[in-house]
């Protein structure tokens, strides 16, 4: 995925010469390629990520299209205030990257691992929220948030999960939930977004019975689609790697309380901070997302088990 995220930013910034990227002192060997064809247009700002917001939102004024890259515990959550203020305010098109979000920086500790993001992010006016959970959908969410002539924060999790779709898709069509995995009738869907999607397919193919869905895009979330999901449902489980506050479960579940109700578990991160430090896999088990725990939550959870299958 960080591959296509590369590639990407490089086809796009060679066909339009305003596209500038930004970075915080971080992704050199990611930015290689970049550096390299289109020299004239990368930016080193250092480590002063709130000067640097600034910076681009007032490049952004003068016509340039800037794109923001930083570790997502600073780009969004250390520079909020810059970002509501600087670039949504004023509405400008400055695409905001944030990397490592989740727990992929494990072994750094609570500074580095960013659970918060969506839920600092989506509630900020006119500001898109992507989240793309393979490398086809990273290049769609790019070339979306290139397309777009508002703000956008692109949330970049785990980028070695493996593909879950096959095709190149339409970056137009983003805001609806994507299915991945779904055969007729199910009692169960399954609803996620980013590293969580390879997940979700994986307990719906070898553990428990549901239609899987990918939602790259978090804000706008097509209420109509969440609501025809619900209907066809007896139960929807989110997978979000991020606190269950505020993120993709808590928009799920805004829709369906009003337009349709149904039961919704929340499969997310808790509302604690790491106890240790350790790999990835290690977090993901202390916070209950590995397949096993995840596994047992659903089936646990107070679903009319006599709809499933």
């Amino acid at each position: 995925m960080r591959d296509a995220f590369s590639k990407t930013l490089v086809r796009l910034a060679q066909q339009d010469h305003n596209i500038l990227l930004i970075t915080g002192d971080h992704g050199y060997a990611l930015f290689d390629e970049f550096r390299q064809k289109c020299p004239s247009q990368f930016i080193n700002a250092g480590i002063a990520e709130q000067n640097m917001i600034g910076m681009a939102s007032g490049l952004a004024r003068t016509g340039f299209r800037p794109f923001v890259y930083g570790l997502s515990a600073f780009v969004p959550v250390r520079v909020l205030e810059q970002i509501k203020l600087d670039v949504a305010h004023d509405d400008l098109p400055v695409v905001l990257i944030g990397d490592g979000a989740g727990f992929v920086y494990s072994h750094l500790g609570t500074s580095h691992q960013s659970t918060e993001d969506i839920a600092c992010t989506r509630p900020i006016p006119g500001l898109t929220v992507l989240s793309p959970a393979d490398r086809f959908e990273m290049t769609a969410c790019l070339e979306r948030a290139y397309d777009s002539q508002s703000p956008v924060y692109l949330r970049m999790g785990k980028s070695d999960r493996g593909d879950i779709h096959q095709v190149e898709l339409d970056f137009t069509k983003l805001s609806f939930p994507l299915n991945v995995l779904k055969s007729s009738y199910k009692a169960l869907a399954f609803i996620a977004t980013g590293s969580m999607v390879k997940a979700a397919l994986e307990i719906a193919e070898n553990r428990i019975d549901a239609s899987v869905w990918s939602v790259p895009c978090i804000k706008p979330l097509d209420k109509l689609a969440i609501v025809d999901i619900a209907k066809q449902s007896h139960g929807i489980v989110v997978f979000e790697e991020h606190s269950i506050i505020g993120g993709l479960g808590s928009a799920v579940t805004e829709i369906t309380s009003a337009e349709w109700p149904c039961k919704v578990l929340r499969i997310g991160v808790q509302d604690r901070f790491s106890e240790y430090c350790g790999t990835y896999e290690y977090l993901l088990t202390e916070h209950g997302l590995d397949i096993n725990q995840m596994t047992s939550k659903i089936s646990d959870f107070n679903f009319n088990r006599s709809d499933f299958n």
